[in-house]
């Protein structure tokens, strides 16, 4: 095998590969190799371009005869760190004897093994604060306030607060499980989003009512149907509505209105938008890209005073991201926030 078939057989192989020669020179490099490891690497030695004491160990190991061997590589990617397994093993053929190094993107996986444990993290310090204060007020009550109503009162309506935050947040726990698993998979069902709204606003008639706050439908009649799972998306803006009643004011107005869009150019087609509208005092632009993130709050402490569990937009992206729609958010400092979901008819 020369070094002309081993160019060949490298330059066809998607993943990063290089083949270094006895004199511990990096003699081929293919195109993949060369986005990594740089497009000067080839014909260099081996240790001014991979420079990584592991992989170097690795490669040192396969050339004193050992057997094949593999490695932990760090690279860069547009100022973003990738993870790799390097695989270095023997080749001779032919005359042609060397060290063959292919590279395996893990970066994906130590990602994705990053988002559970920072999920797993969320979950246990989201529920570990109402845990500590029940336990804490069932050995006050045990105790100290057991002959004491006013207190056991006080305390038992506490607990009951924080035994319904624990619940909303299993439910919502359960529902991102539940349209995340779903997420590929397009809904069949048709939907008269006119219908949907106008029965949005009124499950949220009691919530609105207690906040004082005027909630305003328009453009609801005329609509097309659209293609779409009616539960959840009476959940989207259940969620949207709830979050504008609670952070846009006591006594102020929230504004759902829907229009048809002949051509949305980010979809290629149809689509009906329905914006909600609050009069709140508007979110920082820092915040907007995150604001789908699990567990992301702009304000912590007022979200969980408000019985948030930092799921509800990211529910909302998962849902919209099925129905092939998109989510927009818009905000102006003192004068609220417009979510905008657009919905394609077909």
């Amino acid at each position: 095998m020369q070094i002309e078939a081993i160019q060949m057989v490298l330059a066809a192989l998607q993943p990063p590969a290089i083949f270094i020669d006895n004199e511990s020179r990096i003699v081929v490099c293919n195109t993949a190799a060369k986005a990594l490891l740089g497009a000067g690497a080839q014909g260099r030695h081996y240790v001014s371009i991979l420079r990584q004491p592991m992989i170097l160990d690795a490669i040192e190991a396969v050339m004193r005869g050992g057997a094949p061997m593999r490695a932990n590589f760090i690279g860069s990617e547009g100022g973003r760190e990738t993870l790799w397994i390097a695989s270095a093993a023997p080749l001779s053929a032919e005359g042609v004897v060397g060290i063959l190094v292919s590279f395996e993107d893990t970066t994906a996986m130590h990602e994705a093994g990053q988002m559970r444990r920072d999920f797993v993290a969320n979950v246990s310090h989201e529920l570990r604060t109402p845990l500590t204060a029940l336990i804490g007020f069932i050995e006050t009550l045990r105790g100290a306030a057991r002959d004491d109503p006013a207190a056991r009162d006080r305390f038992l309506t506490i607990m009951a607060r924080e035994a319904t935050r624990m619940n909303r947040l299993v439910q919502d726990l359960l529902s991102l499980s539940r349209v995340e698993s779903e997420e590929r998979m397009r809904p069949t069902g048709r939907v008269n989003p006119g219908d949907l709204l106008r029965s949005v606003v009124m499950s949220m008639a009691p919530l609105v009512e207690e906040r004082g706050v005027t909630l305003a439908l328009s453009g609801a009649e005329g609509l097309p149907e659209i293609v779409g799972d009616a539960d959840q998306l009476r959940q989207v803006f259940n969620n949207l509505i709830e979050n504008a009643v609670k952070y846009g004011g006591d006594g102020k107005m929230v504004t759902l209105s829907a229009h048809l869009i002949e051509r949305e150019p980010s979809m290629r087609a149809s689509a009906v938008q329905i914006d909600v509208h609050d009069q709140g005092e508007g979110i920082d632009p820092l915040h907007i890209p995150r604001l789908t993130e699990r567990f992301y709050r702009v304000d912590n402490h007022r979200s969980r005073e408000m019985g948030g569990t930092g799921l509800g937009l990211a529910i909302v992206k998962h849902i919209v991201s099925r129905h092939r729609g998109r989510l927009r958010i818009t905000s102006t400092a003192g004068q609220g926030s417009i979510f905008s979901v657009l919905l394609p008819l077909v």
